[in-house]
């Protein structure tokens, strides 16, 4: 990716650092929101009228207007990181996503840790799902663990990038399209859903559960060729490290039957609330939109998220245990010689 600390990219966004996790890390120059830029190379294609060496400078912004086209329509929900913007510059094509802090996550996490995560993910698919639009790009590298718990899902608009690119490189010829995407997309398997639509989301839904809850895919992922045998027979392989979330997850991956997004985020609720760590009270979800980027942390004691319990605050202070056990034992002594002055007289 050809930018540096200081770089104005698109004319409005300043990067701030170096190339890290797929993205570089910049800010909007008016209002300095933090935001991530990903860059692709334009595929090469030339205007038959033109000289050969010389490209057709209008293409780059045609790609970049049918990306776009792709995300309108999204809806603002809390847990879903906003797109902001997709243009050509440089022989790249550019993408702008919201980027406010946090890590990107990485297995193996704890069975219930992933049961927030997923029930976040579900809730932003569910909302994309209801007004007609999928996202295509459900993968660990587009999700956003932010330093209140939630999780945030993003990558909608690098995705349709991608997509794109890959139907421009490839045209009219599937084959053509198949060896474009072995390219971009490589051998993660969440990009290689049987299906499409809704259910290719919940599919990839599920695929990223069995990564966050193991460590790696449900499916082998180091030759592209056995990748998509194994995701067109079937052939997953769950493990006991999934825990209560595995049959779940086995729904996900089955080739019918499969829960819409929706049913997902309701069944990970339910197994939330019958949870053997504490939950705590119910946390309102993130303001819509986020100001300037910052994620609102909750309060101290408001929600204690599994792996991160404090464990509940005794009754009685450790420091008065004493005295109040000292008195105790002189009121109890004082009630026992009033009883005997009594019996005597």
């Amino acid at each position: 990716m050809r930018a540096s600390p200081g770089q104005v990219v698109g004319g409005r966004y300043r990067v701030t650092g170096d190339p890290a996790g797929g993205g570089v890390p910049a800010r909007e120059l008016e209002t300095g929101e933090a935001v991530l830029l990903r860059a692709l190379e334009l595929p090469e294609v030339l205007d038959p009228e033109l000289p050969a060496e010389e490209p057709d400078a209008t293409y780059g912004a045609a790609v970049a207007e049918r990306v776009a086209g792709r995300t309108v329509g999204e809806p603002g929900h809390p847990r879903l990181l906003r797109g902001y913007a997709v243009f050509a510059e440089g022989g790249l094509l550019w993408t702008a996503e919201e980027r406010p802090p946090g890590v990107v996550p990485v297995g193996p996490l704890p069975p219930y840790r992933v049961a927030e995560i997923g029930a976040d993910l579900a809730g932003a698919l569910a909302a994309l799902h209801r007004v007609g639009r999928t996202h295509g790009n459900v993968t660990a590298q587009a999700v956003l663990l932010c330093e209140d718990g939630a999780a945030l899902l993003g990558g909608r608009l690098p995705g349709a990038a991608e997509e794109a690119l890959c139907e421009e490189l490839g045209g009219p010829v599937p084959r053509r399209v198949y060896e474009a995407r072995a390219v971009l997309l490589g051998t993660v398997a969440e990009r290689w859903a049987p299906d499409a639509g809704p259910e290719a989301d919940c599919w990839a839904l599920g695929v990223l559960l069995h990564r966050l809850l193991t460590g790696h895919a449900p499916y082998p992922e180091q030759e592209l060729p056995v990748l998509l045998a194994a995701v067109r027979d079937g052939a997953y392989r769950t493990s006991e490290r999934c825990g209560p979330l595995r049959p779940l997850v086995e729904r996900l991956l089955a080739p019918a039957g499969r829960p819409t997004a929706a049913e997902a985020a309701r069944e990970l609720a339910e197994l939330l609330h019958s949870a053997p760590e504490p939950l705590g009270p119910p946390v309102e979800e993130l303001p819509v939109p986020r100001p300037k980027g910052t994620v609102i942390p909750r309060r101290r004691g408001e929600l204690n998220r599994h792996g991160r319990h404090a464990g509940a605050r005794p009754l009685v202070p450790p420091a008065l245990l004493g005295p109040l056990l000292v008195s105790g034992v002189m009121v109890a002594l004082v009630a026992a010689l009033a009883a005997v002055v009594a019996f005597a007289g």
